[in-house]
């Protein structure tokens, strides 16, 4: 592996120490998503400001559109590329300029939802469309490497993510070798294709198993075992995805053959086993 250069990159978007977002993206009151929602962002609180996007509660619109084009509809062209011209000219919607300064303030961002057809909720989903905008989350180029900044670089680095999630599956049918898929591999598309990308620092999958059979005393030790996780935060390392920028990557940014040759899982792209 390359050896990495750890120099600082501009952060277009330097977070607030102390600040942390938390996106909630579950629709029932009462329900358990909710009362892990309730008590890890009061265990947060000691820490962190707290800032909270309960999605369904303030009805996010999850639909890109083209009222996210900030009145350039009309023009021909990429619907990403418009967007991203659109919050240059801050002409985004309200509800992402908000969204988007919540997060430009926070160090710390967690991800709540439950696992549904294996992946998140769509109005998580569409959190990402409307909210990572090029320009805000993404879009420039490294001016001494020539490589876009993506992938452990970029607007949104200087922040660490945590995934919580909730599966109905044991531990063993998303597990490694489970009937349903790995639950690393299957959220894969959000740690590393998206937080990734946009530079964010992605920690362990915060799982519960079996979530839909729980009783009294099982909500208790998730509880538990969520503040506990919380409380060792500021300690726990990331995960070490490979960044783009280090030369890993040959042109066409599949790893290069000499670094783990004849595998092709997802875990190639963490660093270390080389």
């Amino acid at each position: 592996m390359t050896t990495p250069d750890n120099s600082p990159t501009t952060i277009a978007h330097p977070p607030t120490p102390g600040n942390a977002l938390w996106v909630y993206a579950h629709p029932r009151r009462g329900s358990f998503n909710d009362h892990l929602f309730r008590a890890g962002t009061e265990a947060l609180s000691p820490r962190y400001r707290v800032t909270t996007s309960d999605l369904y509660a303030q009805g996010f619109d999850p639909a890109l559109s083209e009222r996210d084009l900030g009145g350039l509809a009309a023009r021909p062209g990429n619907i990403a590329q418009l967007a991203g011209e659109a919050y240059a000219e801050g002409r985004l919607p309200a509800d992402v300029r908000a969204e988007q300064d919540k997060l430009a303030a926070a160090e710390l961002l967690v991800l709540q939802f439950p696992l549904w057809w294996y992946g998140p909720p769509a109005i998580l989903k569409g959190w990402f469309d409307r909210v990572l905008t090029e320009g805000f989350a993404y879009g420039d180029l490294d001016p001494d490497l020539n490589v876009p900044r993506r992938y452990g670089d970029g607007a949104l680095t200087g922040r660490r993510a945590l995934v919580l999630v909730t599966a109905g599956e044991d531990a063993g049918s998303i597990g490694p070798r489970g009937i349903s898929g790995d639950i690393d591999s299957l959220l894969f598309p959000i740690t590393h294709g998206t937080l990734w990308y946009v530079g964010i620092e992605v920690l362990g999958l915060h799982v519960v198993h079996d979530a839909d059979g729980l009783d009294a005393a099982g909500v208790d030790r998730e509880v538990k075992r969520l503040r506990e996780r919380l409380d060792g935060l500021a300690t726990e390392p990331a995960q070490p995805f490979r960044r783009l920028r280090d030369g890993d990557y040959r042109v066409g940014r599949a790893l290069r053959d000499d670094l783990l040759p004849g595998r092709a899982d997802l875990g190639i792209h963490l660093a270390g086993d080389d």
